[in-house]
Formats: structure tokens, sequence, C-alpha cells
């Protein structure tokens, strides 16, 4: 396949992916920490907003679907193999990253995904969000990855 498609492809996800998350208001960082904050003990000013949680509900049925087929297929249609993680296990680093995300999360209202997508807002906390988001990156692959 050329890397022309490829790109194209990207692209075509990532457009895709963006508009989904803007539509559905996952950019909003106040709208998520009123999903996330089910007793409204953290910002009590506003009730509880269970709209996301059909956006959430939509994209693990699409993300199961998608590794259902995965299964079923000999190969991707723009890949020579699936990357698929091999790693079942359940370990510390495990729920020590993934309770760190849920606390940045949390506080922030952000996510990798949707911080990059609310980039194209302009808001000065997102840009702050997202470079200390690459600072962590960058730090875990020099410091951690490598012992």
């Amino acid at each position: 396949m050329s890397a022309a498609l490829h790109l194209l492809a990207a692209l075509a996800a990532g457009l895709i992916f963006g508009l989904g998350l803007s539509l559905s208001g996952m950019l909003d960082p106040a709208r998520v920490q009123g999903f996330l904050d089910v007793t409204g003990a953290f910002d009590g000013r506003q009730a509880w907003d269970p709209t996301l949680a059909f956006v959430l509900g939509g994209s693990v049925s699409v993300a199961g679907l998608g590794y259902a087929l995965a299964r079923r297929l000999p190969r991707p249609a723009l890949a020579i193999a699936f990357d698929l993680p091999t790693n079942h296990r359940i370990d510390s680093s495990l729920i020590g990253g993934a309770a760190l995300f849920g606390i940045g999360w949390g506080l922030s209202g952000l996510c990798p995904g949707p911080a990059v997508a609310a980039l194209s807002t302009g808001a000065l906390p997102v840009a702050v969000f997202v470079a200390a988001m690459l600072v962590g990156m960058t730090a875990h692959q020099r410091f951690v990855a490598r012992a």
C-alpha cells in the first residue's frame, strides 16, 4: 500500500474521531467533569450530567465490534498484521497508570484524544494540558520505559 493511502486513511479516521468528540461534547472539560462528578462534590454548582454515558457506551460498543471483526479477518486492509495487545496481565503498572489517567481526567476534564482535538478551540488551558501531556510522555519514554 502506498504511503499516501495510509496518510489519507489516517486523516479520515482522525477527522471522524475529532468530529465525533466535538459533536458529543467531549471537548468541553466542564461537561466531562459534570459527567465524572456523580456526587456534585467537586463543583457543587451543577447536577450530575449522565449524557456522556451514551457516548462512552457507544464507543465501547464500536470498539467491541472492531475487535470481534479483527479476530475474523486474516489481516487488516492497510497493514500486514493487526497490532493487538498481547499482555493480558493486570499488574501494578496498569493499575497505577489507570489511576493516574483517571485522576488527571477528572481534574482537568480532558484526556489525550479530546485534548488534541480541543487544540482547535485555541483555549490556553487545553494547550497547557497538551504540553504537559507531551512532557509526561517524553519523561516516561526516557526514564520509565527504559528501566
